[in-house]
C-alpha cells in the first residue's frame, strides 16, 4: 500500500525530486506534454465547421411534444401514432349523450347526423325498446379508442 505525501502541495512549490511535477490546480489547464505545440487560449478557439448550434427550445404548447412549434391546423394537438389532428369533440362528452338521452344525440354532438337520425327512428318506432342501440353505442364511445368526428379526426380524451 501506497501513502500520499506528509502535506498538500503548494502550487507554487517546486516539483519533487524525480522529474515528475504536480498537478495543476483545480481548474487550470493541463499543460501539453513535452514536445507538442501549447494550444491557443480558449477564447480564440473556433467550433469545428460540421458542428451546428444548439437548437433553441420553444416553451411547450398543451396537446404537443416539446421542441415542436405549435400547428395552426391542429389547435388541439396531433395524435400521437398517426399524426392526425384531434377533433374539437370530446370523447366523454359524446359517450355521456348516447348513455343519459339515448336518441341518437351523441351521434348528432360528433357530426354524424345520419347515425343519430337512424337511432332517434328505432327508437321512437319501438317505442323506446331501440334505444338500447344508442345506449350500448354510448358505451362503445367510451371505451374504444378508434371513435371519430364526421371530419375523420380522433376524439380528445377531456
Amino acid at each position: 500500500m501506497t501513502q500520499g505525501p506528509e502535506e498538500p502541495l503548494d502550487p507554487n512549490q517546486q516539483p519533487p525530486e524525480g522529474g515528475q511535477s504536480a498537478p495543476p490546480p483545480y481548474g487550470q489547464p493541463t499543460p501539453p506534454p513535452y514536445g507538442e505545440p501549447t494550444p491557443p487560449p480558449y477564447e480564440q478557439q473556433q467550433p469545428p465547421p460540421y458542428q451546428q448550434q444548439p437548437y433553441q427550445q420553444q416553451p411547450p404548447q398543451p396537446g404537443y411534444a416539446p421542441g415542436y412549434p405549435p400547428n395552426p391546423a391542429a389547435p388541439y394537438g396531433l395524435h400521437p401514432v398517426t399524426g392526425v389532428p384531434y377533433s374539437d369533440k370530446t370523447k366523454l362528452v359524446a359517450g355521456l349523450l348516447q348513455i343519459l338521452l339515448p336518441f341518437g344525440i351523441g351521434r348528432f354532438y360528433l357530426g354524424d347526423t345520419k347515425t343519430g337520425v337512424w337511432q332517434l327512428v328505432v327508437t321512437l318506432v319501438t317505442c323506446g325498446i331501440g334505444a338500447l342501440w344508442p345506449f350500448i353505442d354510448g358505451i362503445i364511445i367510451l371505451a374504444t379508442d378508434n371513435v371519430t368526428d364526421a371530419q375523420g379526426r380522433p376524439l380528445r380524451m377531456s
